[in-house]
């Protein structure tokens, strides 16, 4: 299956986006770096910058009707970035139409927010989304890792790095049962 990654140019938190990625690949599926434009993106460890990666696909050359699945790594500057782009909050809510699965962690929730996906769902995040995951009609819980099945698709969260072993597991797992489901 081919996953998306979605990141901003600058921002990301690299073990969320590493973690994830290894992951998938270990899995047997093809992660493919998705960002707002094209060239590399820039990682982050917290707020040191770490490594560059090649942006292998642009939001709005590219739509979720290409991929399996939507992986949302954290970070701060990360979804803030996304979720002012149109275009970046236009491919996730594609996602969400397309009832495809998505997977998020941290921070990324704001980018869930700011498309608009999160209305009667139950997910976590970082704790200092909590309200704004509360005032878009979502339900907060601070869980290791959630799995919501409102709706036609399937979404995972997870709140940070120390929960990367058990959000990776699990949105492996519930991207293959979905593909499983849709084959």
């Amino acid at each position: 299956m081919r996953i998306a990654f979605l990141t901003a140019p600058e921002g990301v938190e690299q073990i969320e986006l590493t973690d994830p990625w290894r992951a998938a690949v270990a899995a047997g599926h093809e992660p493919v770096l998705v960002s707002t434009r094209p060239g590399a993106i820039q990682a982050f460890h917290h707020l040191d910058k770490a490594e560059k990666f090649p942006v292998q696909e642009v939001v709005g050359e590219t739509s979720a009707e290409s991929f399996g699945g939507l992986v949302l790594p954290g970070g701060v500057a990360n979804p803030d970035y996304l979720r002012t782009n149109r275009k970046a909050v236009a491919f996730v809510r594609d996602f969400f139409d397309r009832g495809l699965p998505v997977a998020a962690i941290c921070h990324a929730a704001w980018t869930l927010v700011e498309a608009d996906v999160v209305r009667g769902r139950v997910l976590t995040s970082w704790p200092s989304l909590r309200t704004d995951i509360r005032n878009a009609g979502g339900t907060w819980v601070d869980e290791q890792v959630r799995i919501c099945d409102h709706g036609p698709n399937r979404l995972v969260t997870s709140r940070r790095p120390d929960d990367l072993k058990a959000f990776c597991e699990t949105f492996l797992d519930v991207f293959a049962r979905t593909s499983k489901e849709t084959v």
